[in-house]
Order: structure tokens, then sequence, then C-alpha cells
């Protein structure tokens, strides 16, 4: 378990002091193929420059960029979406709109195929699913751009900061699947999510089908610690295959828990009120009388 907070700042473990991490540091560059050569994390001139952070002993993927090392996500999605001899290129950010013309919001990437004359002639989706932050993660990140050397192990108890995963399940992948998702699904058009392995272990089990039967993927990745290079390589974990309603329907299915505590709550509750509530006993006039 690390008492740093955070585990790649710009690209490199805090224990990166190599030329390139800081050249990466100092210029405020992203290594990852972000649109612009540069960071743009949070915002543009003093970019929050955080790929992921510790949560106990693993790691957590804040950033959705960290997920473009190498390209592989993309390469993985097209495996699934098209047949291994279709010429295919990605295309990031699209709009999608719904029947009215309201947005249901970006995707990542659309996946395109098309044929010897550059026409489409079919596509899928790939959403990139980083974890949302609790606790103010810029601190620390000031904290060790100021000194990264003195801080490179620092012990950082002024403020917590830890991945979660719940929001992130109910806020951001639960609302992406049911707008967009729903409209590719509509449009018979396969879906692929790449997430980070400790992100999926937070979901339930989804029910899971044979890849000839699926229309969504589940690409999940893990961040793999190269000793001598002092850097984390992103590598894939495994794929899960689901059907998009199924799948959906476990995601926001809550587990129900044990309806004796919840009624032993109520009850609490309801004497506690009953007490502050109650009337005190009013004397009768025999007891004035007696007095």
């Amino acid at each position: 378990m690390s008492n740093h907070p955070l585990a790649e700042v710009f690209g490199f473990p805090t224990t990166n002091l190599s030329p390139a991490a800081e050249r990466f540091r100092k210029n405020k560059l992203c290594p990852y193929n972000n649109k612009v050569p540069s960071c743009t994390k949070d915002r543009a001139k003093n970019p929050l420059g955080v790929c992921s952070i510790y949560h106990g002993e693993q790691l957590a993927i804040t950033c959705p960029i960290r997920f473009r090392q190498d390209w592989v996500i993309v390469e993985e999605a097209a495996s699934f979406l098209f047949p291994s001899d279709t010429a295919w290129t990605s295309l990031q950010e699209i709009r999608l709109n719904d029947v009215q013309g309201k947005t249901a919001g970006n995707i990542d990437f659309v996946l395109v195929a098309y044929d010897g004359v550059g026409q489409i002639i079919d596509f899928g989706s790939l959403e990139v699913q980083a974890v949302y932050i609790t606790g103010n993660v810029r601190r620390p990140f000031t904290q060790y751009m100021s000194d990264r050397e003195a801080n490179q192990d620092m012990i950082w108890k002024s403020t917590r900061v830890r991945s979660d995963y719940l929001s992130s399940s109910r806020k951001r992948l639960v609302p992406q699947m049911l707008y967009k998702g729903s409209i590719l699904q509509t449009w018979r058009k396969k879906q692929t999510v790449a997430l980070h392995r400790a992100f999926f272990e937070t979901l339930p089990e989804l029910p899971e089908v044979k890849q000839e039967e699926a229309d969504v993927a589940w690409l999940v990745y893990e961040l793999d610690f190269i000793e001598d290079q002092n850097r984390f390589q992103l590598v894939p974990y495994k794929t899960i295959y689901t059907q998009f309603r199924p799948a959906l329907q476990r995601i926001t299915t809550p587990e129900a828990g044990s309806i004796d505590k919840f009624v032993n709550k109520l009850q609490t509750k309801l004497d506690k009120k009953m007490e502050d509530n109650y009337p005190p006993d009013a004397p009768t006039l025999a007891d004035i009388i007696n007095q």
C-alpha cells in the first residue's frame, strides 16, 4: 500500500525522475495520444496531469486518455466489431442524437469499416470508462510538482484521495449505456467498453455469452509495472462478452439487503419519534388535591 496518493503523473510513476519523465512534466505533455500533445485534463493552461492514483493496494485509472497507450483498445475493439480481414479506422468524439435531434452524448470512438472505395459498410462504438475521484487530488499534485525529488515518496495525510467506483458506474457508465447504448442497440450495432480491472471488479457479475452471440464486449485492462523502465504498461486482462439488455439490467438492478435490518431501522426511527412527540403525563385532579 502506498502512502503517496498519486501513481502516475504526466505518464510516469512519481518515483521516475528520468530525463524523459521530467521532460513530459516540465512541458505538461501527454504520452498517451491526447488530441493535442499537451495534457488537457481539468484545464488547458494548468492541467491536472494525474493519470492514475493508488486505491489501497490497487491502482485506479482516473484519466480516460490513459487507456490510449499504444492504441491497444481500438485494436481489440475492432477485432470484436468486424471480421479479421476488414479495413477500418476510428473516429473520435462523435455526437449521437435521438430522433428529436437532442443529443444523447458523444461516443468516445466510432470504429468504421469501409470498402475499397472508402464507403462505410459498418460501424460500432468504443466507450472508455475511467474512475471518478473523491477528495482534492490537485493539492497533492501541486505539492508533488513543486519538488518532485523531495516528494516522490511523500506521505500525504492532508486530504483523503480515493477512487469513487459507485459514482463512476451510476453517474457515468449506466447513463451512457442507457442513452447512447440504447440507440446503438436499436440500430443493431455492436458496442465495446474499455475499463480498468479494479473498476470492472466492483460491478455485479455479468451474464456472459459466447462471442458470436454477444453485442457488447467488455475490454478489461490492468497496469503492469515494468521494473527496468520504471513505468506502468496497459495490458489486456480479459474480455467479457454479453448481450446488451441482460448486462444493463444486471448493472442497474441493486442486490437487495436484509429486510430485517431495514425493519429494525424503521422501528428505531419510529420509537424515537414516538418518544419525542408523546405528551407528558398530565396530573389528575386527585393528584393536585392530595399534594
